[in-house]
C-alpha cells in the first residue's frame, strides 16, 4: 500500500441496475461476504497500479519500501475494516446494498478527465504551486483554505476539481473511501434509536460539516431513510456538486463555513464530520468543534471520522508520515500528533470512545445533557 491506502462506491440511481440485482438477490451471509470480499479485493488490485502510474506521471520521487511489519500491519486492517462493514449490516446499521454501490461506471467517464489533468498536476507539485488557483474573491475564505490541496487542479474552488475528487479519493485509499465513510454511520443509527425510544418521538436531526460532494450523506440518507440531514460546505462548486449527488434524497445543502455556522444553538441531534480536519490548522480544528458542541442539542453526539493518528496508528506510522510528502497537505503532521479523543474532551465532550478502521480513526463524544453543564466550552 505505498501511498495507496484503502476501495469505491455505488451510487443507486435510475442506472445502478447491477447494484441493486445484487443488493436484492437473496443470499446466505456466507455467499454475500464472499461477493463482497472479492469485489474490494479486485478494487484494490486495481487502485494499486493506477495510483503508481499517475505518481509517475506527476513525477513523484519513488516511494521507499515499507517495513514488512507494518504492510501487514496495513492488510491486517484492511480485513478487518472488511469484516467491520460486513458486521455493521448484519447488526442493521444500514442496509447490505450500501456494499454493493459503487458508480463504477461513472467514475470510468471521468478517468479520461483526470488523465488529461495529470500533467498539470505534476508541474504543480514540481514547482511547489500551492497557490495556484482560479480568480475568487479571497476574503469569503480563510487564508488556510486557499491552497491547492493534494495538488489539485483549484484547489476545492471549481467545478473540475468536484467532479474528480471522488474518482481521486477512491484511487488514493485503494476502493475503500467509502467503506471507511461507513464506519461513522452506527454512531449515528445508534442516536436515532435511542431518539425513537423517546417521549414525543420525532426525526434525527443531523448536520454533516464540509460534506464535500455528499457521498457520506448519500450512504447516511439510505441507513436513516427518516432523518432530517444538512449539509454544510464552504466551497461553492463542491456544495453545487453535492446537491446533484443528493437530488431526490431531501437532504439539504447550506454554503457555509463550518467554523462560523449560520445555524441555531441546540438545533440538531447528530454532528458529523467526516475527513475534514486534517485539512485545517490547530486553531480551526477546535473552532470547528465547539460550533459543533453550540449546534447540539444537550445529549447529542459528535461524530469524527478522519485520518489515523500516531497515538493509535503506531503500527503503520511509515504511511501516515509519508503522506504528506506526496500529497500537498500541509497541516497533516501537526494533525498526526493532534489526539481527537483528547480533542473532544478539550473542548467539553463527555464519554469519548475512539476506533482505528484501516487508515482512518473514529472519535464519538457527547454534549453533556445535565442542566448545569456549561452550555459551551470555553476557548483555550
Amino acid at each position: 500500500m505505498s501511498a495507496t491506502f484503502a476501495p469505491p462506491s455505488w451510487r443507486r440511481r435510475p442506472g445502478a441496475r447491477a447494484s441493486q440485482i445484487l443488493s436484492s438477490l437473496p443470499a446466505t451471509d456466507q455467499a454475500v461476504a464472499t461477493l463482497y470480499r472479492g469485489q474490494q479485493l479486485g478494487l484494490a488490485l486495481l487502485a494499486g497500479p493506477l495510483l503508481r502510474g499517475v505518481q509517475r506521471a506527476m513525477g513523484a520521487a519513488p516511494t521507499a519500501r515499507p517495513p514488512a511489519d507494518q504492510a501487514r500491519a496495513v492488510l491486517r486492517r484492511f480485513r478487518r475494516l472488511l469484516d467491520e462493514d460486513l458486521g455493521n449490516v448484519r447488526a442493521g446499521h444500514y442496509p447490505r446494498s450500501l456494499l454493493f454501490q459503487l458508480p463504477l461506471a461513472e467514475y470510468l467517464r471521468r478517468l479520461p478527465e483526470g488523465v488529461r489533468d495529470l500533467p498539470r498536476v505534476a508541474r504543480r507539485a514540481r514547482d511547489r504551486r500551492f497557490d495556484e488557483l482560479p480568480a475568487v474573491d479571497a476574503g469569503a475564505y480563510p487564508p488556510y483554505y486557499l491552497r491547492t490541496f493534494h495538488w489539485q487542479t483549484d484547489g476545492w474552488l471549481s467545478p473540475h476539481s468536484a467532479r474528480l475528487y471522488d474518482l481521486s479519493v477512491e484511487l488514493l485509499f485503494g476502493g475503500t473511501a467509502d467503506v471507511m465513510r461507513r464506519m461513522a454511520i452506527p454512531p449515528v443509527v445508534e442516536a436515532g434509536r435511542a431518539l425513537a425510544t423517546a417521549p414525543g418521538p420525532r426525526p434525527l436531526r443531523v448536520l454533516d460539516l464540509a460534506c464535500g460532494t455528499g457521498r457520506f450523506l448519500l450512504q447516511l440518507r439510505r441507513a436513516l431513510p427518516g432523518a432530517r440531514l444538512t449539509g454544510v460546505e464552504l466551497s461553492p462548486a463542491y456544495a453545487a456538486h453535492a446537491e446533484r449527488v443528493l437530488a431526490g434524497t431531501g437532504a439539504v445543502v447550506v454554503p457555509a463555513n463550518a467554523e462560523a455556522l449560520p445555524l441555531p444553538d441546540a438545533s440538531f441531534d447528530v454532528v458529523t464530520s467526516v475527513f475534514l480536519l486534517h485539512e485545517l490548522p490547530s486553531d480551526a480544528r477546535r473552532n470547528v468543534v465547539r460550533e459543533a458542541w453550540r449546534v447540539l442539542a444537550p445529549g447529542g453526539r459528535l461524530v469524527l471520522l478522519d485520518a489515523e493518528q500516531l497515538a493509535s496508528g503506531g503500527e503503520i506510522e511509515h504511511f501516515l508520515r509519508s503522506f504528506p510528502e506526496h500529497y500537498h497537505e500541509p497541516y497533516f503532521k501537526g494533525y498526526l500528533a493532534d489526539d481527537l479523543g483528547a480533542l473532544l474532551g478539550e473542548c467539553g465532550f463527555v464519554s469519548v470512545r475512539t476506533a482505528s478502521h484501516l487508515v482512518s480513526r473514529l472519535a464519538v463524544g457527547h454534549r453533556p445533557s445535565t442542566p448545569d453543564a456549561p452550555r459551551r466550552p470555553a476557548s483555550s
